[in-house]
């Protein structure tokens, strides 16, 4: 599609050829009218370019690769994403967006068009996007939980919560910073392990995702468009935040320690299957790819963009804003570690010491004087075996910061995020303000992060299924609807263990194998020469030969590897783990999974993937049934005109006149035969035909075999050739054009007569 500009400098010549041969000046108002023209295209290109950016840098920025990283080493990890981010992450990103601008469909009729015998791919997307929507909300509904807290001039978290009955247990807010007891015990009401409290529903959470999916479902209903100053402000807003909160943590005390730990880098751990498997997952999840979103949006893309500077730029948007988001979470890890322990008990008896002189506290609260030279455990029995009342007042009023020292790392679960964030804004003054500020503009990103994908789930869907194009909103509030019920699992005190098998196995599985079954349609069976000449063809540029390259000889074989270490990390001998709470330690622990709930995870990939071996059955099906009850329609196709395709025309400088013109000749006369013999549906045998010399150097592009095979087996009886089906707007030229020619050559033919 060419560019505003590039239309009114084409226009302004013809005009002047039909009119008189001197140039005509362009008046005011056709100069302000081409200006606002040009105005309106690059506004909508930087807003989409924006989106694309929101969505990279939404959740799994902040929230998913900060925690990835601390629970697989720091630098190993981050060492390894920017490895795959190169060789797997852009060039699969280029490859989505370069699909969608080519094709202008969406993701379900772009793999239809390309391959129809693999145009499930894009129904598979669809459910692992309403997937991914199901526990995106509950990320939401924390967000939420953490922006309600935030309203109270003592931020919650910041001590040990006010409990009325006092006893051995509740010393464990004393073992852990509060912080986190804050977040296991009040915030998810975390149970044991992932099989108990699956039947019990946390009232706010419910509530809160409740919240989620109402303001979801009237952003859907009633169309609301981002404005262009909401986007700008999701999309710095956080940086701003970002920065502020790197800052104050830069004066903390293990701040240097922690953030030379998060570039330190042992290359013996590359040799772990996990570290790969986690790495090229999020690769996958934080650019979007295998969901269909960077499709829909270079297919609504206004004017010509470089796609390579698009998809890097992202890219590299993404990496910052992870490093950035990374680099605070582990100076917070790194302030833990430095005052836990003794320094910790030490901190509790000064301030224990200076609240008794101020009269806040009792002569029986003052700890022995040689409390200093015993361990942290002595410390805490002599707590247990105060009075209740004092016990309430002197937990209460200690530190935020870990008694007992923790052998195991502070936190490896999904929500260190919020724990560590929570931890920097109570360090600020002011720290309501702060906090209001920080979790408004996560739950923003992540409406919006969410609002995406339900538009990718919703326009497809409307334009594959009529009775959801007639009726647009009911498509809205089935998925509205059905995505509040489904998220009420994450909501029960086992909520937070589901959503993390669905992030560290479910998702990632399925999204890794639709990318293969992309790459593989793309580059195998309709081919990546193909594309780059028809793509020359129609959009008049030429691919970067280098992805193409990728496409065939890295991207593919790598994710095939990727699909098997997921599938043996999986289903391996010893089973995978996931963290869980333990409320007595008040520590994390490693719980394996049991079989019954991998079980979970293979019948819904199974079930996620099940479109695409569905979706050739179905047409296999419908053609016989078809020809069995019409057998006539294949000789009624052979009667139906065929448009021939419009021949690739390479630059004119490679050829002499009169070979372009034989060239050009030859290459309609081979188009026609092999439309034809399409058309016929011949044998493919029958549709090769021998080329002349001056063509045989483009033969290649003929439809190959792989395609007869296609066309044939999709049940079409007149098809025009994939390179031509982009658009009507094609047809109705290449229509014109053989119009044309064809009265060239009864001219020629009156002529010799």
């Amino acid at each position: 599609m060419e560019s505003l500009e590039e239309l009114s400098e084409e226009e302004a010549p013809k005009e002047t050829k039909t009119s008189s041969s001197l140039p005509r000046k362009l008046t005011v108002k056709e100069i302000l009218a081409t200006k606002t023209q040009n105005y309106f295209a690059q506004t909508k290109k930087t807003k989409n370019t924006l989106m694309q950016v929101a969505f990279s840098i939404g959740l799994g920025s902040i929230w998913r690769f900060p925690y990835l990283c601390h629970r697989n080493g720091g630098g190993n990890f981050i060492l390894m994403y920017f490895f795959m981010l190169l060789l797997f992450g852009i060039p699969l990103l280029y490859m989505e967006m370069i699909m969608g601008h080519w094709l202008r469909m969406d993701n379900i009729r772009v793999w239809k068009q390309l391959v129809p015998w693999l145009g499930g791919i894009g129904y598979a997307s669809i459910l692992v996007c309403i997937l991914i929507s199901l526990y995106n909300s509950i990320i939401i509904t924390w967000s939420i939980s953490y922006l309600g807290n935030s309203f109270d001039n003592s931020l919650p978290w910041n001590q040990c919560p006010l409990v009325k009955t006092i006893n051995v247990t509740d010393l464990s807010c004393l073992q852990t910073v509060s912080h986190q007891y804050f977040w296991y015990h009040t915030t998810l009401s975390a149970s044991g392990h992932i099989e108990e409290g699956v039947e019990s529903l946390v009232v706010h959470l419910t509530l809160g995702i409740f919240a989620a999916w109402c303001l979801l479902f009237l952003t859907m209903i009633t169309g609301l468009k981002t404005p262009m100053p909401m986007l700008i402000f999701t999309v710095f807003l956080p940086y701003i935040l970002l920065f502020c909160f790197l800052i104050r943590g830069l004066f903390l005390e293990g701040a240097t320690a922690s953030l030379r730990h998060m570039v330190t880098t042992e290359f013996s751990s590359w040799a772990s299957l996990d570290l790969w498997r986690q790495a090229g997952g999020h690769v996958l999840y934080s650019l979007g790819l295998g969901m269909g979103i960077t499709i829909n949006f270079a297919s609504y893309k206004v004017g010509e963009d470089n796609y390579i500077q698009v998809a890097s730029l992202v890219a590299l948007v993404n990496l910052v804003t992870s490093l950035l988001a990374t680099s605070i979470i582990f100076i917070v890890l790194g302030f833990w570690t430095s005052t836990s322990g003794h320094t910790c008990v030490e901190k509790s008896i000064l301030k224990l010491k200076n609240l008794i002189k101020k009269g806040m506290l009792p002569q029986d609260a003052k700890p022995p004087e040689d409390m200093l030279y015993l361990t942290t455990l002595d410390y805490l029995d002599w707590i247990s075996k105060l009075p209740q009342y004092l016990q309430y007042q002197v937990i209460y009023f200690s530190p935020s910061c870990s008694i007992k020292m923790q052998k195991e790392k502070f936190m490896e679960g999904p929500g260190l995020a919020f724990v560590a964030f929570s931890q920097v804004i109570s360090l600020f003054p002011g720290a309501s303000f702060w906090a209001i500020l920080f979790f408004l503009a996560l739950v923003i990103m992540g409406l919006s992060t969410s609002i995406q994908i339900l538009e990718g789930i919703v326009s497809p869907l409307q334009n594959s299924i009529s009775t959801f194009r007639r009726y647009p909103k009911l498509l809205s509030v089935l998925i509205c609807l059905g995505g509040f019920l489904g998220s009420l699992v994450f909501t029960s005190q086992a909520g937070s263990y589901i959503m993390s098998l669905f992030d560290d196995y479910l998702i990632p599985l399925t999204l890794v194998i639709i990318v293969t079954f992309q790459n593989v349609a793309l580059a195998c069976i309709y081919g990546a020469r193909r594309v780059r000449e028809e793509i020359f063809s129609d959009l008049g540029r030429l691919l970067w030969s280098f992805f193409t390259v990728l496409w065939c000889y890295v991207t593919l074989p790598g994710l095939l590897a990727l699909t098997t270490i997921y599938i043996m990390q999986l289903y391996q001998t010893v089973p995978p783990y996931y963290i869980a709470w333990n409320s007595s330690m008040s520590q994390e622990v490693k719980q394996p999974y049991l079989q019954s709930t991998l079980g979970w995870v293979t019948f819904l990939s199974i079930l996620t993937l099940l479109p695409i071996p569905v979706h050739p059955l179905y047409h296999w099906w419908y053609l016989q049934d078809h020809i069995a009850s019409d057998p006539f329609e294949k000789l009624q196709s052979k009667k139906m005109p065929s448009v021939p395709p419009k021949p690739l025309q390479w630059p004119k400088h490679h050829l002499g006149k009169s070979q372009e013109r034989n060239s050009e000749n030859s290459s309609k006369q081979l188009s026609l035969l092999l439309d034809r013999g399409l058309n016929l549906n011949l044998p493919p045998w029958q549709c090769s035909l021998p080329l002349s010399r001056s063509s045989q150097s483009s033969s290649w592009l003929s439809l190959p075999v792989i395609t007869s095979l296609t066309s044939s087996f999709s049940g079409r009886s007149v098809s025009l050739p994939i390179s031509r089906q982009v658009s009507p707007a094609s047809v109705a030229v290449d229509n014109s054009e053989l119009h044309t020619e064809t009265k060239e050559e009864k001219q020629d033919e009156n002529s010799v007569q």
